[in-house]
């Protein structure tokens, strides 16, 4: 039988989902166990969340991890999150990305070691490092795993400090309809942020810079989220799209204090996803920090995995 420890891994259940002449008739699911009550289980599938009785539980197993994505799915989500996040001081290094921003955000400031940076990997480092010394900031560097592992290893090498891990986490379009929620609202998409949803993200930032705006609104598919209950903004969002047309990115989902717990930003999710797939989207991607376990129970019900982690590496002083 499952055990919470079980919480977080990739398992198959078998159900009992109806009786014919007397006999089980069964049914299996494979998905990330997201939940586990004495009543019930919830499984993250690729169809959407799934909330099983535990009375009707046959059986249920852990199953191996999947296969890591591969190099190229890798290179492919890392450009799209690139074009959704676009920093407006850019420079390259053979297939390597430089990025600066004015310091907002570690992945507007950091470099993006993919591909070849067509000269040996000490080099490398050496020109990302002389780089950012022209931009007066201090050097960073993106490392998805495991791709970058033998940059991490060069850094790990000269002392570069690392930020907490990222993860990376997608999930097929659309999203299944969303169960229900205590408070219904209306999600307004707008082309432009308002200034009362540019200051949420300047309180979750830490400031708003010139480039900051940039970031925000130099992609040419993107809309932003509000929601406002009483006249005041209590939710937003941002969604882009990207890659080719493939990929939704969701970014800057937040809910003020006093409105959470009412399924607001599954609503804003939901509500960007349906415009993503207007708009051609196949998958959505968003980027949260390993740490942050509530944001991340949430993507969980809403059918996210992780598809690969990232550190931001930082030079030492």
């Amino acid at each position: 039988m499952l055990r919470q420890q079980d919480v977080g891994h990739r398992i198959v259940v078998r159900r009992i989902v109806g009786i014919r002449e007397g006999r089980p008739l069964f049914s299996d699911a494979l998905g990330e166990l997201v939940e586990l009550s004495e009543t019930h289980l919830t499984l993250a599938t690729a169809q959407g969340p799934l909330r099983v009785p535990v009375a009707q539980v046959h059986r249920a197993k852990r199953v191996p991890p999947t296969r890591r994505p591969t190099a190229a799915a890798v290179v492919a989500l890392e450009r799209a999150a690139d074009e959704a996040w676009p920093a407006p001081t850019r420079g390259r290094l053979g297939d390597w990305l430089l990025r600066s921003a004015e310091g907002w955000t570690g992945r507007a400031n950091s470099a993006l070691p993919i591909g070849d940076p067509d000269r040996p990997l000490p080099a490398a480092v050496d020109a990302v490092e002389h780089w950012y010394a022209e931009q007066g900031r201090t050097a960073m560097i993106n490392t998805p795993l495991p791709l970058a592992a033998p940059v991490g290893a060069e850094l790990d090498d000269r002392g570069w400090g690392s930020r907490p891990p990222t993860l990376v986490q997608t999930t097929p379009l659309p999203l299944p309809a969303p169960g229900d929620t205590s408070a219904s609202a209306v999600v307004e998409l707008d082309t432009a942020p308002s200034e009362e949803w540019l200051a949420v993200a300047a309180g979750r930032k830490g400031g708003l810079p010139d480039a900051a705006r940039h970031v925000l609104t130099a992609v040419d598919q993107v809309r932003f989220a509000h929601v406002y209950v009483d006249g005041a903004l209590v939710a937003t969002g941002r969604g882009t799209v990207t890659g080719q047309g493939r990929w939704l990115g969701l970014s800057l989902i937040e809910v003020l204090p006093a409105a959470r717990r009412q399924g607001l930003a599954g609503q804003v999710i939901h509500a960007l996803a349906d415009w993503g797939v207007s708009r051609g989207a196949a998958h959505a991607f968003l980027q949260v920090e390993q740490h942050n376990t509530a944001a991340v129970a949430l993507y969980r019900k809403l059918g996210f995995t992780t598809h690969h982690t990232y550190l931001t590496r930082v030079a030492p002083h």
